[in-house]
């Protein structure tokens, strides 16, 4: 399995306030997506001088604490998705996959409870 991209993603019901924060410490909007996925998602993708990047990730109507989990983008989704569901891991859309014209994505519950959001950029 090769991983392309492996940050953080923070989720949470205040995408702006978070971002806002993370400008103050020197990261940059790289993009802000709308309308993800039958949650609505909004992805707002950040990167800073030293080339780390941040994920934050708000779900319509997300009304829970905020929470973090890991992005994690790969050559090929069916294989990643495949080991990471073998060893327990359960995806938050049932068997269903978030297309969009760019990507392929699910993000996956492990059994310990932390998430990783499986994307694969469509070339």
């Amino acid at each position: 399995m090769r991983i392309t991209t492996f940050n953080p993603q923070i989720i949470t019901k205040d995408a702006e306030s978070v971002a806002a924060l993370f400008e103050e410490l020197g990261f940059e909007r790289r993009h802000d997506q709308k309308g993800i996925g039958e949650f609505d998602v909004r992805d707002i993708r950040m990167k800073d001088a030293n080339g780390f990047y941040l994920d934050i990730s708000q779900p319509e109507g997300y009304d829970r604490p905020d929470a973090t989990g890991i992005r994690m983008n790969v050559r090929d989704f069916d294989e990643a998705y495949e080991l990471l569901t073998s060893r327990g891991f359960k995806n938050v859309y049932g068997d269903d996959s978030v297309l969009t014209k760019s990507s392929k994505s699910a993000f996956l519950i492990a059994p310990s409870g932390f998430g990783i959001n499986l994307i694969e950029h469509l070339r």
